[in-house]
């Protein structure tokens, strides 16, 4: 897998060095990062190659090869306590912005579900490197994730726009939170499934929250 990108690489290097197969760099860096990188193969590429391993990305001048990463089985992440549930999101900038968030503030682990592929090599940018150290499942069908999670004791809630201010909602321990797309939000079908929905009250009349930072305001108020 090729990511790029000053921030994610720099993330791997502190982080994940071990799954790094090579660095390619377009320009120079300073000594300080060149000796973080240790023993890891490096090559010197033009612009031109650059931007071909980037598929025209912003690379920043910092590309690294990796080893693939392996997402679990959603099985696996119902062994937390506070999950994220993303149905049917279709932005990876979204769902990395999301992925970061929830890595920071503790989230057990996250499912994506109603989507047939997931794109890991822009999750790793758009999270900034985070994609690395998450829970992460992958399985399209929600309703087997919902009826498996119920049976396990999780309270389901649902974010949308006219849900209960999350501020007045005593929440438990075990505990799903779901994502909707980014369009058309939960479908029906999925709400009636779930325990309560939950919002972040506006004091001014506005258009909803952007997906990633209403996921940030929620998560953090329903954090222990």
């Amino acid at each position: 897998m090729i990511v790029f990108g000053k921030q994610p690489v720099l993330y791997l290097l502190e982080n994940r060095k071990e799954a790094i197969k090579e660095i390619f760099l377009s320009k120079e860096i300073d000594r300080d990062i060149f000796k973080k990188m240790g023993n890891i193969k490096i090559s010197r590429v033009d612009t031109k190659k650059a931007q071909a391993l980037a598929r025209g990305g912003n690379h920043q001048g910092f590309i690294a090869e990796i080893e693939d990463i392996e997402l679990i089985s959603y099985r696996e992440v119902l062994k937390g306590d506070f999950i994220l549930l993303l149905h049917s999101l279709t932005d990876i900038g979204n769902i990395g912005a999301i992925v970061r968030t929830a890595y920071s503030l503790g989230v057990d682990g996250i499912i994506v579900s109603g989507i047939n592929n997931l794109k890991l090599d822009g999750v790793v940018r758009s999270s900034s490197g985070a994609v690395f150290d998450t829970k992460i499942a992958h399985y399209k069908n929600i309703y087997d994730i919902l009826n498996e999670a119920k049976q396990l004791g999780f309270s389901i809630f649902g974010a949308t726009i006219n849900g209960k201010d999350v501020r007045k909602i005593e929440f438990p321990e075990k505990k799903i939170l779901i994502f909707g797309n980014e369009a058309d939000g939960i479908p029906n079908r999925v709400l009636k499934s779930i325990d309560d929905e939950v919002a972040v009250a506006m004091e001014r009349e506005f258009d909803s929250l952007n997906v990633s930072v209403a996921s940030a305001i929620l998560i953090d108020r329903m954090r222990k």
